[in-house]
């Protein structure tokens, strides 16, 4: 089964480390995207680069930055996927991802596949 890892995390968690702590943490991400369950993963732009969309009685609403107001609270920031046999994988998995120890969250949902 297919399981997307949605990493939420606080801003500036990554910058406050000091030089060897972001190499080992960079290492850690790298090993879990070359892990061969892993089917995807990808970093995403900083929250305030978002454009959040609505349609509202038939008209496109547009507002700068992400869904939700996000000023010193986490951010969806990055994703992983990857095919386990089952959620408890998904979940140690998961529990890898530095994001989850740094104040973060990591939600972990399975992919529905048609």
């Amino acid at each position: 089964m297919k399981y997307a890892m949605l990493l939420h995390y606080t801003p500036g968690y990554y910058e406050v480390l000091s030089e060897p702590e972001q190499k080992a943490m960079v290492a850690e991400y790298q090993a879990l995207a070359a892990d061969p369950r892993a089917r995807g993963s990808a970093q995403l732009q900083p929250a305030d680069t978002a454009t959040t969309v609505r349609v509202h009685d038939g008209k496109t609403l547009l507002s700068d930055g992400p869904y939700a107001d996000t000023e010193q609270e986490q951010v969806f920031g990055a994703y992983y996927m990857f095919e386990v046999d089952n959620l408890d994988e998904a979940i140690a998995l998961a529990a890898r991802i530095p994001a989850a120890r740094f104040g973060g969250a990591v939600e972990v949902r399975p992919i529905l596949e048609r």
